[in-house]
């Protein structure tokens, strides 16, 4: 199908690239909170995360350009922008609860749940079009790393909230590309 747009036409109701990603993916960001505030209302804390993970992944593997937008922490302007940072403080409030309960490992942080929805984000992009529920499998060994029950002590210590970002803004590769140049 083409919709027959031109780029001056997609420019003046889009003007950035930002503005075009926060319209085409406006809903699933809506729908990455809703899916956060129904875990955070859950009894079962480690139930809530479980939602939460699966259903985030879910949301990821049935749409892989929203999953590069959440894997690559693109960013969002408005309303999105504003959706996504509420989503993460939900899934933060999340966290807590289930380390609270004793059910999530108390070393990890939200930044590492960043980079599980990455991780997960890598296997649905690579077995997508060979085994698209692959990245189940992968989620539910994820799922048992994070188990508190399971915890063994961590090599190195978790990403500051500013790593994180540039991390998952391409950043990071951008700057070790050039130092290897």
């Amino acid at each position: 199908m083409n919709a027959r747009v031109s780029i001056g036409t997609l420019y003046n109701r889009f003007p950035t690239r930002g503005h075009l990603v926060d319209a085409v993916f406006a809903d699933r960001v809506a729908a990455s909170v809703r899916i956060a505030e129904v875990a955070l209302g859950m009894d079962d804390p480690w139930q809530a995360l479980v939602l939460l993970l699966e259903q985030t992944c879910e949301l990821q593997a049935a749409d892989l350009g929203y999953n590069d937008v959440v894997s690559r922490a693109l960013p969002l302007r408005g309303a999105a922008e504003q959706a996504r940072a509420r989503g993460y403080e939900l899934m933060q409030q999340v966290i807590v609860r289930a380390q609270e309960a004793a059910v999530l490992r108390a070393d990890i942080i939200l930044e590492d749940m960043a980079f599980v929805l990455w991780g997960h984000a890598r296997t649905v992009e690579a077995t997508a079009a060979v085994a698209p529920g692959a990245w189940r499998r992968h989620l539910a060994i994820m799922l048992d790393g994070l188990r508190a029950e399971a915890a063994h002590p961590l090599p190195e210590p978790p990403l500051r909230p500013d790593q994180a970002r540039r991390a998952l803004s391409g950043q990071c590769a951008a700057e070790h590309d050039e130092h290897r140049a």
